[in-house]
């Protein structure tokens, strides 16, 4: 809260009191001018301390089981502030011996009172600070986890790009002698799919047309790889082209569907992909097949699938959106994507 604010907070219960204590001193038959300097003095006195004593508390807060310190700084500062009134009285009513008398004897009672609104300002000042301290520690808690996991969904962002690399620019090694002109197109496919990943880096979320553009750089240079053995069908609604989707997360799943459809099985392969849009949710199907003799698809969900399902959990706190499953011989994994509403 604004200082100037809490300044104003306690002005309204300075006066709401004063009010308070001068009808009550005008009932027992105490003249209006004194009912009323007695009341502003009172409350300006329990006031000004009170607000001393907040303030202190911005940079000091005992807890809870120093709880008892509260007690006796009130119960200090309500006899202070009443032995200050007494003497202000006395200067200001010298010739009013009645009143004075009346002073005196209602002192204890002035001081228990004193210390109970003292305590009573103390207390909510000590349970503003202490709240609001708390919402910061959570508030700081939350920043901290959200820094560490998009500092993970980097790590694993960057993880899946050297395995591909290295496998591209093998591939250009073995192709430099034998076939050149397919080594310098790879090389410049290499380079587009590169870069378009740097662009994509510090993108949470792409459309779904970015994204499957992406992927076509990548199945190109693949398909340069592996030749005619490599082909792909992608099955795409139109509804779900615009829908959201984390940056990068298709390639390594095809990436994955082609390690176990090419490298277990002969002959050609077709790597199906398809997106539909359903209750809000974007749902990708990427299908390989597989030769269950040769193959085991079960270890497909290693670092790849792996990596994208821990990248799904920490954007959206949900462990089912990435199923597998065989299916004959074919092995499909399953992506749903949350839509925001």
């Amino acid at each position: 809260m604004h200082p100037f604010r809490i300044i104003l907070v306690y002005l309204g219960w300075s006066l709401f009191w004063s009010a308070v204590q001068a009808a009550l001193l005008l009932s027992v038959g105490v003249r209006l001018s004194a009912a009323l300097t007695d009341a502003l003095l009172t409350n300006a006195l329990l006031v000004g301390g009170g607000y001393a004593m907040g303030t202190c508390l911005r940079f000091y807060q005992p807890g809870i089981k120093q709880g008892a310190y509260l007690l006796g700084w009130s119960l200090g500062l309500a006899g202070i502030s009443m032995l200050l009134f007494n003497y202000l009285a006395g200067r200001i009513f010298r010739a009013d011996e009645a009143y004075l008398a009346f002073v005196d004897a209602t002192l204890p009672l002035r001081v228990v009172f004193a210390w109970l609104m003292i305590l009573l300002v103390l207390l909510l000042n000590w349970m503003w600070y202490y709240t609001r301290e708390r919402q910061q520690d959570e508030a700081r808690k939350t920043d901290a986890e959200k820094l560490s996991r998009e500092a993970e969904l980097h790590t694993l962002r960057q993880q899946l790009q050297p395995h591909f690399l290295f496998n591209s620019l093998n591939s250009i090694s073995a192709l430099v002698g034998a076939r050149p002109e397919q080594a310098r197109r790879m090389i410049m496919q290499l380079s587009d799919f590169l870069r378009g990943t740097l662009r994509k880096g510090d993108q949470q979320q792409v459309s779904l047309l970015d994204e499957l553009q992406h992927l076509e750089l990548y199945l190109e240079i693949e398909k340069v790889r592996f030749g005619h053995r490599l082909r792909t069908a992608v099955d795409v609604q139109k509804e779900a082209l615009e829908m959201r989707l984390p940056a990068l997360l298709l390639q390594p799943v095809v990436e994955n569907a082609i390690k176990f459809g090419l490298y277990d099985t002969i002959g050609d392969t077709v790597i199906s992909i398809t997106a539909t849009a359903r209750d809000h949710h974007l749902q990708l199907q990427v299908q390989n097949p597989y030769d269950p003799a040769t193959a085991q698809p079960q270890q497909g969900t290693g670092f790849g699938l792996s990596s994208v399902q821990r990248r799904l959990y920490l954007l959206y706190a949900r462990h089912d959106l990435l199923q597998t499953r065989q299916q004959e011989n074919q092995f499909i994994t399953s992506i749903k994507i949350p839509q925001k509403l």
